[in-house]
């Protein structure tokens, strides 16, 4: 294949951003387990690893570390990840249902908790995530019934409930309209960098609470030429990509 130009940077794709995005959150980590959730949050660790994150430990899901390629390069047995889990040794990104401005998750349900609407996933491990290793969170669609004032049910605990939590960071929400952080006095939501193409207001009117956003919001970071290749032809030839990010 022809490796990308820079006019094929300036043409990289939303979902490309998201990837970056994603990646983006596991910058400087060190050597730490990184448990991304989904296929871009997975295809952005994959990317981390293979150039600014070398030290980054990828898992198979079960007891296995592996290379970028799937290939076993260690045992990670299960007690020893559950220490990892509790110790901050891990870096998660989830997926949420709902979220609020105080990055509260909601993957339970909808609705009254004794008679919902809707069941979802359940809260699975998500308060032993949130509250003893960093958390981010991955939403391919950035919308009002996800970006909610209060959630349902805290399942992820935001900061306005983690008071004492040793571990506890929510270091980025990533979404296909931008990315977002708690850079703020009271630890709400802030607009950190808008996908290009997208403006503060199209994120105002997708968001159900009231958002910080700076007055210059800068944006998101471009992949560059080596990263697009990487995505394009090593880590997601299929464009399975587009599948959760169409623009």
């Amino acid at each position: 294949m022809t490796q990308p130009t820079s006019d094929a940077v300036s043409e990289a794709t939303r979902a490309e951003y998201c990837v970056i995005a994603c990646a983006e959150a596991w910058r400087g980590a060190g050597e730490i387990v990184a448990s991304p959730m989904g296929l871009i949050p997975s295809v952005g660790a994959r990317l981390a690893r293979l150039t600014f994150a070398p030290d980054l430990l990828l898992t198979d899901g079960e007891a296995l570390i592996v290379r970028p390629d799937g290939t076993p390069e260690g045992w990670l047995p299960y007690r020893q990840h559950l220490t990892l889990v509790t110790g901050g040794r891990r870096h998660v990104m989830m997926g949420a249902s709902q979220i609020d401005r105080y990055g509260n998750q909601n993957i339970s349900c909808i609705g009254d908790w004794a008679r919902p609407t809707r069941q979802l996933l359940g809260v699975r491990g998500a308060p032993v995530n949130t509250l003893n290793n960093p958390t981010s969170y991955w939403i391919p669609r950035h919308s009002r019934r996800v970006f909610v004032e209060k959630v349902d049910m805290v399942c992820g605990v935001g900061y306005d409930h983690a008071a004492g939590a040793r571990f506890h960071r929510i270091p980025r929400v990533v979404s296909d309209l931008g990315v977002f952080d708690f850079a703020t006095p009271d630890r709400s939501m802030r607009l950190a960098s808008l996908h290009p193409g997208v403006t503060p207001e199209e994120v105002r009117e997708a968001t159900g609470f009231e958002l910080t956003v700076p007055d210059d919001v800068p944006p998101t970071r471009a992949p560059t030429v080596e990263e697009l290749r990487l995505i394009r032809e090593v880590l997601d030839p299929a464009g399975a990509r587009s599948r959760e990010v169409a623009l």
